[in-house]
């Protein structure tokens, strides 16, 4: 649906005629992120301060378009597609970062890239801690929107835990702030802005709290005969009372891509290899990392090496952090899922995941956060097949029931958005779900900001292959 003249030329108004787009070749770069499933929108706007936001959402309202805020396009649910059209709002301009050295804390707006405050944050002695592994391309606006997480998550938690207050606009261009660096008596509507995928409101500006660098930091990489042994090392070392800063987990598969691209190190005739990082004092390094390795050892890990330096350290994280690039040496598509189980469920849910797998005759691969129990099983595929996409979703969707029926959830950390909308039911009963849109219709009365996201949509096809379908090509390396 091509977008009103009269409401194009008062867009353009707010944010100038070259940072309006309508060309429908151009759409095209917006119609998807790093999901499977596409739809251009009809118009991209890129605006550069807090109060052009508020304007073109007053503008999207009072036409009654649909308005869906967009950060790089590396979400992982289709959190950033316009499945109804209307306007991709487009934060790549809104690029301020202010860091507090004394205060431990950085003013960012929502183009911040991850990478970039962390880099600024490293010149005082303090770092961000949420760190996705798409973190050299990704935003802390879309961050903050999906509650992002990464493999440091599991000792210093995700996104929430290092939002202090955001600066918002709500559905009727009205510009508020929620949160603050003190804590507020009343309502936490900063926790319910949080992880809201753009469904209640488009973030502008977002303060964070910053920690100080560790004294030291030890990372050890452990390889293990299967993958059963290493989900099993990961419990171990959980029950012994330690806590590490991140346990990240690869299967054979992806250990063999990775070290083709990366030359990481890593065992090429390991079942699995684990990644395990501790941090803090000198001192306290020393005896964790030796405990760590103990519990792995005696978990028939068949190696155990520690990092000599940073730059063997940064190597390892590079290998973990790229593997979905590195596994296009196998196919030239991929379809990511993010299930999260206990702990001590991982051996099971990992082999109905490779049971799935077989069934549908697909290549799987598995790399994931394995001490909070986040599962990314990477199914590997080539869309130009017939029916491929039906089969990657059928076989998607075994695998996340398998999550859900050994107590887990949906998602870690890469939000519902459109992927697993159709599935909330599994999880949440009739009353739970509406007592969540309830407050999706205070906040959004009219339902344009990001709709069709999260709850399941009675207008959208049921499965992800329906969607998908929007635009005709799985994701390409």
């Amino acid at each position: 649906m091509a977008l009103p003249r009269s409401l194009k030329v008062a867009l353009e108004r707010v944010a100038g005629p070259s940072h309006v787009i309508t060309d429908p070749q151009d759409l095209l770069i917006f119609a998807r992120d790093g999901s499977v499933a596409g739809a251009p929108p009809d118009a991209v706007v890129l605006p550069r301060t807090a109060e052009e936001v508020a304007q073109i959402v007053r503008l999207a309202a009072a036409a009654g378009v649909p308005l869906v805020a967009r950060g790089a396009g590396t979400g992982l649910s289709g959190g950033a597609v316009t499945v109804r059209g209307g306007i991709a709002l487009q934060t790549s301009r809104m690029r301020g970062l202010e860091v507090d050295p004394v205060a431990r804390t950085a003013l960012v707006e929502p183009g911040v890239v991850n990478y970039d405050l962390q880099q600024a944050a490293g010149r005082h002695g303090l770092f961000y801690a949420p760190d996705p592994s798409s973190q050299k391309g990704c935003t802390i606006g879309g961050n903050a929107a999906e509650n992002s997480g990464g493999p440091h998550c599991l000792s210093y938690g995700v996104t929430t835990n290092h939002v202090m207050a955001m600066q918002v606009v709500l559905s009727d261009g009205t510009l508020t702030w929620v949160g603050g660096e003190a804590d507020h008596p009343g309502l936490d509507l900063l926790g319910v802005l949080v992880g809201s995928e753009g469904t209640l409101c488009v973030i502008t500006r977002i303060l964070v709290r910053l920690l100080p660098v560790p004294e030291s930091v030890v990372t050890l990489m452990a390889a293990f005969p299967t993958m059963d042994r290493a989900g099993e090392a990961v419990s171990a070392i959980i029950a012994r009372g330690l806590v590490p800063a991140a346990m990240e987990m690869m299967d054979q598969p992806c250990v063999r891509a990775v070290e083709a691209t990366y030359h990481a190190g890593y065992p090429l005739d390991s079942g699995a290899v684990l990644l395990v990082e501790v941090d803090g004092l000198r001192e306290a390094t020393a005896e964790l990392s030796e405990l760590a390795s103990g519990v792995l050892t005696a978990n028939e890990a068949t190696l155990v090496r520690v990092a000599r330096d940073a730059a063997e350290r940064d190597l390892l994280w590079a290998g973990r952090k790229g593997a979905m690039g590195a596994l296009g040496r196998i196919q030239p598509n991929y379809y990511l899922h993010d299930g999260v189980v206990p702990r001590t469920r991982l051996p099971q849910v990992l082999r109905e995941v490779e049971r799935t797998a077989q069934d549908h005759r697909l290549q799987v691969a598995n790399m994931f956060h394995a001490g909070d129990g986040n599962l990314h099983p990477c199914i590997l595929f080539d869309v130009r097949e017939k029916g491929a996409m039906e089969t990657v979703a059928a076989a998607g969707e075994e695998m996340l029931r398998a999550v859900v029926e050994a107590g887990g959830t949906l998602s870690g950390e890469h939000g519902i958005g459109i992927e697993k909308n159709a599935f909330m039911p599994w999880i949440y009963a009739p009353e739970d779900l509406e007592a969540m849109q309830r407050v999706k219709r205070t906040l959004d009365p009219s339902g344009y900001l990001n709709p069709g996201k999260i709850f399941p949509d009675p207008d959208a096809e049921p499965h992800l292959a329906g969607r998908a379908g929007i635009c005709a090509e799985a994701r390409w390396w």
